[in-house]
């Protein structure tokens, strides 16, 4: 009976964090629905007569498309450039041998402390003198770089969880360690690697700091940034500014929920060994 109710507290707990959890996406979704009107009329209630225009109005009022679409590429070559580039610098921490190895891994856990922030000032001097100031690649180049350390540390500690019999094994046969790499390490990695592709893409999608100092042209604008504005010169139209919310976290939803078995298994990997 004892058991019974502390499961029932368990449920009752996690389905009330759940709603709280979900609520600001309905808010975004059912304010979406509303006319201006509508919405001054009742805020907070579900809409009587749905419309879909606040959606269509945002393509025709911002550069919406353009902003989704820079959003992407730069979540896409970013994570995809940190994630290869934290594979092969863990497996070197984990199973290489050279000089400096605990002084590389300890300064890498040493970035992670780093503050973003502090790196503005240095980061914007340098893109203007090369000229990448306004262009994607600057703030590509820049989340590479910031999310490699965490991406690094991820990925050390799980590869250390892995049979050191068969990376052995693999040596004695003569394997490369490009071979082993790609063939024993990376397949037994697969549900890790994506749980990273998942937490690094979510941060670099939503990040507002950099995309704002280092994209000032309109139509060079991530997502975030271009929405951070639009609010600023809409913010008497909530409806409008919650379509764009909305649209603009759904990518983020699919991504999860397409890949959630892969996030589960990553992160419990390791329990219990």
């Amino acid at each position: 009976m004892k058991r019974a109710l502390i499961s029932l507290g368990q449920q009752a707990l996690l389905i009330l964090l759940s709603v709280v959890s979900l609520y600001p996406l309905w808010f975004a979704i059912q304010t979406a629905l509303k006319t201006p009107q509508a919405y001054a009329l009742d805020p907070s209630g579900i809409p009587r007569a749905p419309t879909l225009e606040n959606f269509f109005s945002l393509f025709d009022v911002m550069p919406f498309g353009r902003w989704m679409l820079n959003s992407v590429v730069v979540s896409f070559i970013s994570v995809a450039a940190a994630t290869l580039i934290a594979v092969l610098a863990a497996y070197a921490v984990v199973f290489g041998r050279f000089w400096g190895q605990r002084a590389f891994f300890s300064l890498n856990i040493a970035l992670m402390a780093l503050p973003p922030v502090a790196l503005i000032v240095p980061l914007f001097t340098f893109m203007v003198q090369v000229g990448l100031i306004n262009t994607l690649p600057s703030v590509m180049l820049i989340y590479t770089i910031l999310v490699i350390p965490f991406s690094v540390f991820f990925l050390v500690n799980f590869f250390r969880e892995l049979p050191l019999e068969l990376i052995e094994a693999a040596t004695i046969d003569g394997a490369s360690h490009v071979r082993i790499l790609f063939q024993i390490v990376m397949p037994l990695s697969v549900a890790t690697t994506a749980t990273l592709i998942i937490v690094n893409a979510i941060w670099v999608w939503n990040e507002l700091l950099f995309s704002l100092v280092f994209l000032q042209n309109n139509t060079q604008r991530t997502l975030m940034a271009g929405l951070a504005l639009f609010q600023g010169r809409y913010s008497t139209n909530e409806p409008l500014v919650m379509a764009g919310a909305f649209l603009s976290i759904l990518p983020l939803v699919i991504l999860y929920l397409g890949s959630q078995s892969f996030f589960v298994r990553g992160m419990t990997a390791g329990i219990g060994k």
